[in-house]
């Protein structure tokens, strides 16, 4: 299975894939981690643009082919984008759970971006005005939507693991 996560920057979606990743043991690819690989490499420069994207789906299209169930975490914030994780799964031939993780309380999200630190070295943290002036499509179909506003991780990661479960996820006892 595949299980998108997409949001906007400091909305919670890299604390929860790793709660994920733990509690299920797929894999958590995250073009962050990609995209700041590519920058130390010397290939290119922040902004990326779509090349972190690129590396991100054929990676987890290899994954999904060995059977392995990944959690692939990005701002994720057009429909293309969306549709090509969507293609991901098809040539994979395995179902596909889109979420939106948000945070609906702006003081929170706010504070959230100021404090947060960079946890992959390198990586360009945005402020927020730049969170909240990026372009960021309004999603065109159905997805799952998981509001951390207020909510512990750990309650995040329980409401998404239940979808996950009901569509099939195994995770360890």
């Amino acid at each position: 299975m595949l299980v998108v996560l997409g949001g906007l920057p400091a909305s919670g979606k890299t604390t929860l894939a790793r709660l994920l990743a733990a509690r299920t043991g797929a894999v958590h690819l995250r073009v962050d981690t990609i995209e700041q690989a590519l920058v130390r490499s010397g290939l290119t420069r922040h902004p990326v643009g779509p090349a972190g994207y690129v590396v991100g789906y054929a990676l987890t299209e290899e994954h999904l082919r060995q059977g392995l169930t990944v959690l692939a975490e990005s701002v994720n914030p057009l429909g293309v984008t969306r549709d090509a994780w969507r293609d991901c799964a098809v040539r994979a031939g395995v179902r596909c759970v889109e979420v939106e993780v948000v945070c609906s309380d702006a003081d929170e999200h706010r504070e959230r971006a100021r404090s947060r630190t960079v946890d992959v070295p390198g990586l360009p943290l945005p402020g927020w005005e730049q969170i909240t002036g990026r372009e960021y499509e309004v999603w065109a179909r159905d997805r799952v939507v998981v509001d951390t506003a207020g909510r512990t991780p750990e309650d995040s990661a329980a409401a998404l693991l239940a979808v996950m479960r009901t569509e099939g996820v195994r995770h360890p006892a």
